[in-house]
């Protein structure tokens, strides 16, 4: 009987959180799309995921962040979030309703209590104002296409960046029709969540009702874009082809161009990895940037981390990446070593500009680190592995507390997912918003606590895209004011 009893009082426990899900599921799109505010429970996204994954997520705050929350609370705070007038923002409701719990006895009502925790957020008090960027993707492959999915997603009101063209070498009816095919379907993340339809009379891509203009070109330079209603626009190029200042710079020849973002590492201009070096940029004196790479972005937040509170006196990264266009499907010809070799059916040792990289993001670790990698046959998901050397001992407890702090407090919350999770594999991690996600079980330490082997797992695609959306919005100048 007490069995029966127990089973049963679980079960509705379960179901009146499903219900809480719902609620605040509810508020969390009708706060983004009426007021452009984006809600997140520390750090993770709450849109577009299910109620099963809400409910996770709040555990997730109890067993990882170490603070209690309850969903009724959250959901609760969501709409009295939606009764007020707030500007566009980004606002951890997980970090409220954990306030609320720890301080809510000091006010009469959650109104109260979000009027004064979210005061320098009021439209009265804000004065925060911006104009959405209008963006051009120059290239439309793996990245160009999941920055797509992450611009058109993000529309609404006070809505930051705009897509309004994507640029490729040919814009026949069927390459559209194939791109168009690309985007609604991909075999590592999934289908697209909304409408694709093609206005071939226009050469229009309409997603999610926004009418995106496919423009052929064979030079940057030779576009105008002004012709189609775009100005002072950010061009991201995800081509590979146009790599330094030189030549990302055509694309500000062409009119109604005012800034480049190179979704690859770049020479001549600012390398950057959000979250660590794009505070002290010169948005004035510069014009043209670059995202630097997907493995730079996910060693670097570890790496500054630890360096911070250790100093590194040497040490070897080594990443194991998933296989990526560059390389053969079968044997053949290729211009660098061993990448001719199959690459679905092979372990391919090969190089990487990661080690040299990161000294552009974090200069105090130059000449310290060398790097090389394995491509292995997955198609996304990788893994690096930094061998460090550093001046301070310290034992594993300690190392990944520091990252953890990192990972919950700080610049580094949206770069850094701090995983427990001893069972975790490659393709668990994919879809992840986060560039580093920090192994936590596997961290190593040698006996004599100067030595320590590092785990973090990165999407290289979708991780990556995330962190070139976020910069892209900061050389915008289109940044939200956010409540973390």
């Amino acid at each position: 009987m007490e069995s029966a009893i127990g089973y049963e009082k679980e079960l509705k426990n379960y179901i009146d959180n499903e219900r809480a899900a719902v609620k605040l599921a509810n508020f969390v799109g009708e706060l983004l799309y009426d007021k452009g505010i984006e809600l997140v429970l520390f750090r993770n996204h709450l849109l577009d995921i299910t109620n099963s994954e809400i409910i996770n997520l709040h555990n997730y705050a109890e067993k990882v962040v170490g603070k209690v929350i309850y969903i009724t609370t959250t959901s609760a705070l969501a709409e009295e979030i939606y009764k007020m007038d707030l500007s566009p923002a980004k606002i951890d409701i997980g970090l409220l309703a954990h306030e609320w719990i720890q301080e809510g006895d000091n006010y009469k009502t959650k109104a109260d209590f979000l009027n004064d925790k979210l005061s320098g957020l009021l439209l009265e008090n804000s004065n925060h104002a911006f104009e959405p960027r209008d963006v051009v993707l120059y290239g439309f492959g793996r990245i160009g296409r999941l920055a797509a999915r992450e611009l058109v997603k993000q529309a609404g009101k006070g809505q930051q960046l705009r897509l309004r063209a994507i640029v490729t070498r040919n814009a026949s009816d069927d390459q559209i029709t194939k791109r168009a095919a690309l985007l609604r379907n991909d075999s590592v993340h999934g289908e697209f969540k909304g409408t694709v339809e093609v206005d071939y009379e226009n050469k229009t891509l309409v997603i999610n009702g926004q009418r995106i203009k496919m423009i052929e070109a064979k030079n940057p330079e030779d576009v105008d874009y002004t012709q189609y209603g775009i100005d002072n626009a950010l061009v991201i190029d995800n081509t590979g082809v146009f790599k330094d200042k030189e030549a990302l710079g055509r694309h500000r020849q062409a009119k109604g161009v005012s800034r480049v973002l190179l979704t690859a590492p770049g020479s001549g201009i600012p390398n950057i990895v959000y979250g660590i070096n794009h505070f002290d940029l010169d948005l004035e004196e510069n014009h043209i940037f670059s995202a630097a790479s997907c493995t730079t972005n996910a060693i670097s937040p570890v790496l500054k981390v630890i360096n911070d509170k250790y100093g590194v006196e040497k040490g070897h990264i080594e990443t194991v990446h998933a296989y990526t266009n560059d390389q053969n499907l079968l044997d053949n010809m290729h211009k660098k070593p061993r990448r001719g070799r199959s690459a679905a059916i092979n372990m391919v040792i090969t190089s990487t500009g990661a080690g040299k990289a990161v000294t552009k993001v974090i200069p105090d670790l130059a000449n310290k680190l060398t790097a090389n990698a394995v491509r292995v046959p997955t198609p996304n998901g990788s893994l690096a592995i930094m061998n460090l050397t550093v001046g301070k001992e310290t034992t594993v407890e300690e190392v990944n507390q520091a990252v953890k702090d990192a990972a919950l407090n700080g610049n580094l919350v949206n770069q850094i997912f701090y995983s427990v999770d001893p069972e975790m594999v490659s393709n668990d991690i994919i879809g992840n918003t986060c560039c580093s996600v920090y192994d936590a079980p596997a961290t190593i330490v040698s006996p004599d606590g100067k030595n320590i082997v590092l785990y973090t797992w990165y999407d290289n695609e979708y991780g990556y895209t995330k962190q070139v959306i976020r910069l892209a919005k900061h050389i915008s100048k289109v940044r939200r004011l956010i409540y973390y």
